[in-house]
């Protein structure tokens, strides 16, 4: 199976499909590479070379006990892209997934990269604060993350019908689908996904947002009981200058499981491929 190892020493899983322009996907919080796999395999059929990872503490990677903030993740995820020698690559960063590429923009440059895509992504600041009062406030993150030590199968019991749309219109996702992301996210290192949550909640990208050049896709569900669409992809669209917002009516979370096809389709067009008939 294929590894690399980061800067850090860290082992770090990846899954490498097909030939041709690559597109390197970020999966959310608590998911492995084998969350956009189905995405991965359409995108394999028309041409491209599509590559998942497990970041660190989730999947088959290393779990170092260390290194859940953002700079960390995005020195990983280039070391990757460094060591595949990725070039003109179009990232695509579900939830958590999306403040890696943007920190790894920041902090890596975009010589590499072609273009990027937002997935419901985490972006660009969830904190509740003075001058973000829409936010989470942070005891009450604080408090949910100290339940996972002992309770996170209590947590997701109750959380996972909204992060698959239950209840809104198209978004009939079988058990065995959900079962396998709500597994995902418990067998994750909880230390992992502890800090991961901190990083995602507390982290500020509103002044990095603006300094994205490459071509911006955002995709959102206007359902999103994750990250909703007003504190994530209406803001996002309005700080990341000349970025395409798509908004999914009755999306949730889970865009991967409820609208994979809308998804394909979206990708194919970003990328500039032959969009399927079905779509």
């Amino acid at each position: 199976m294929p590894f690399i190892q980061t800067r850090s020493g860290t082992s770090i899983f990846y899954r490498d499909w097909g030939t041709g322009r690559p597109v390197l996907f970020c999966s959310a919080w608590g998911m492995e590479s084998t969350e956009p796999w189905g995405v991965m395999a359409e995108l394999v059929g028309h041409g491209f070379r599509a590559i998942s990872v497990d970041r660190r503490g989730h999947g088959r990677s290393d779990d170092p006990g260390h290194g859940y903030d953002y700079d960390t993740l995005a020195d990983d995820l280039g070391d990757l892209i460094e060591q595949l020698d990725l070039c003109e690559v179009t990232l695509v960063g579900h939830s958590l997934g999306g403040g890696e590429i943007a920190r790894y923009l920041t902090r890596h440059g975009s010589g590499r990269v072609a273009r990027i895509v937002f997935v419901a992504a985490a972006l660009p600041f969830l904190l509740a604060t003075p001058d973000n009062p829409q936010g989470v406030p942070g005891e009450l993150a604080e408090q949910v993350r100290q339940s996972w030590k002992h309770h996170l199968d209590t947590w997701l019991t109750e959380n996972g019908p909204a992060y698959v749309g239950d209840g809104l219109r198209g978004c009939a996702v079988p058990n065995m689908a959900r079962d396998r992301v709500l597994a995902s996210i418990y067998g994750t290192s909880r230390l992992a996904a502890i800090e991961c949550n901190r990083s995602v909640v507390t982290t500020d990208f509103r002044a990095e947002l603006p300094k994205i050049t490459v071509p911006t896709l955002i995709i959102h569900g206007d359902s999103d009981a994750s990250i909703p669409i007003e504190l994530g992809g209406y803001r996002q669209a309005e700080l990341i200058p000349g970025s395409e917002l798509h908004v999914y009516e009755n999306g949730p979370h889970g865009l991967y499981l409820t609208h994979p096809e809308r998804l394909v389709a979206d990708l194919l067009a970003f990328l500039g491929a032959a969009v399927p008939a079905s779509a």
